[in-house]
């Protein structure tokens, strides 16, 4: 049966005139302070991302989800927005980018495109440094631009003093209608290092709640809160459906899936590890730098992360490379994306250093000053991996998932057999293919996301209950 409901929701869209606004350290305090007023608040990140993310989830206390048009059907936005928001009284959308910025012209996949989507009044965030009246003319120019968005209040950032604050707020009350609600003092103290991703991940900074804490009090100090807690009240949502079905069944066995969690690797989407949850398997987080054997189980989850970052240590737990290894060769089921393909390669070298890794991938890794592969992929699955195919229309379909990584592999020989995927639009392993074939083992530089049609949780999980009951 499907069921049909108004879901009201209050909530903001956090976004910028442009990328390195300072939008997401704003976002990371200002979630903090709205939990700490004692809202339950759900934080989401507009666009495929990991690092965000992992800072707005440990600001709020709870996962943070990603919402995408490229990956996403609109209908399953508007299921998972309204899943997630169950119980929740406000959500916090941080955007990508530049409030138009889009892959297309029309921008159809913009943050206000998502905005007007959910109906969700606009908060601009503005890099104000050496801005003067200038503004104006920037704040009237994106009120005009898109009426089918409320810009409902800005934020002043990186202000260079009192004077400079004290012009930009009369130049803006003056020429526009739109309140200023906040006004944040250049501060170092505020910047988070960034890396070739944007920021450095929560899980590897060691004063991550410090900078948190800081953030809070910061923006509590500066914005005002009960006016953007007003604007949320602005926003409403259309009738969505609010079943879905799967015809996927459970494994047969019970399964224990180890995932990479340390300061290496951590890039996860917390949705996706919520369906392995929902079929039944038992995630067990492994640290790849201090453990030194692999735990019991029926299959291994290497994901993304920094792994150029911990290589010394990487290189120095041989006990764990070696286990990895002898489970890959024994034939245990293994996936991994990006950074847990550059850890199973033979070697990962970076400007003058040099570390070995697992070495199960005959090939050497790379890193590189800049990206080598970045944004959006098509793949066409070709029907060659191991993973089984779960519905008919599943061998020659497209898959629309991201890719964003600074290193390549070298010395690698390999013929298109030897691979799952044909790159339609992106970089992967070689320009034409991704998704490396070994034994149970599958690798490739792609992110994906169990949505879309793109049920790679399912067909992973299917995968290691057919070895385990094979077994």
């Amino acid at each position: 049966m499907i069921l049909y409901r108004w879901f009201p929701v209050s909530a903001i869209y956090l976004s910028a005139a442009h990328k390195s606004s300072g939008k997401t350290t704003l976002a990371i305090g200002l979630v903090r302070v709205l939990i700490k007023r004692g809202i339950a608040l759900q934080p989401f990140k507009k666009g495929p991302d990991y690092i965000d993310p992992l800072w707005l989830s440990a600001a709020a206390g709870r996962d943070c989800y990603n919402l995408d048009f490229y990956t996403q059907t609109r209908d399953e936005i508007l299921h998972n927005y309204a899943n997630y928001m169950s119980g929740r009284e406000m959500a916090l959308i941080e955007g990508n980018k530049g409030l138009f910025d889009g892959v297309d012209i029309e921008g159809s996949n913009s943050n206000a495109a998502m905005a007007a989507f959910l109906n969700t009044p606009v908060i601009l965030v503005i890099n104000c440094r050496g801005m003067t009246r200038g503004i104006a003319p920037l704040l009237l120019g994106y009120q005009a631009f898109d009426r089918n968005i409320e810009l409902a209040g800005v934020i002043l950032n990186q202000v260079g003093g009192s004077r400079h604050q004290s012009k930009l707020i009369q130049v803006v009350e003056h020429y526009t209608d739109i309140p200023v609600l906040g006004t944040i003092q250049a501060d170092n103290r505020l910047q988070i290092d960034e890396r070739h991703l944007g920021l450095i991940p929560s899980n590897e900074s060691e004063t991550s709640e410090q900078i948190i804490q800081l953030l809070a009090e910061t923006v509590e100090q500066h914005v005002d809160i009960e006016k953007v807690i007003e604007i949320s009240a602005k926003s409403s949502m259309p009738p969505i459906n609010t079943t879905r079905t799967s015809s996927y069944s459970l494994p047969i066995n019970p399964l224990r899936i180890a995932i990479a969690r340390d300061k290496a690797f951590g890039f996860y989407y917390p949705d996706d590890l919520d369906k392995f949850r929902a079929l039944g398997v038992e995630l067990i987080e492994i640290d790849t730098l201090n453990d030194k054997r692999l735990p019991e189980i029926d299959g291994l989850f290497l994901g993304g992360g920094f792994p150029e970052m911990a290589m010394e240590a990487l290189e120095a737990n041989r006990p764990m490379r070696d286990a990895i290894s002898e489970y890959v060769e024994q034939g245990g089921p293994v996936y991994a994306e990006c950074g847990g393909l550059i850890y199973l390669t033979r070697s990962l070298t970076w400007g003058a250093k040099k570390c070995r890794m697992v070495g199960v991938i005959p090939a050497d890794t790379r890193m590189y000053e800049k990206p080598q592969g970045r944004g959006y992929v098509r793949l066409r699955d070709t029907g060659r991996g191991p993973w089984p195919q779960l519905a008919e229309d599943e061998t020659n379909r497209l898959i629309h998932a991201h890719e964003f990584h600074y290193s390549s592999l070298e010395s690698f020989e390999c013929d298109e057999n030897d691979f799952m995927y044909r790159v339609e639009r992106g970089a992967g392993i070689n320009g034409e293919f991704d998704g490396y074939i070994y034994k149970n083992l599958l690798a490739s530089y792609t992110h994906m996301r169990n949505v879309g049609g793109n049920n790679w949780v399912q067909r992973f999980v299917a995968h290691v209950d057919a070895f385990k009951n094979k077994g």
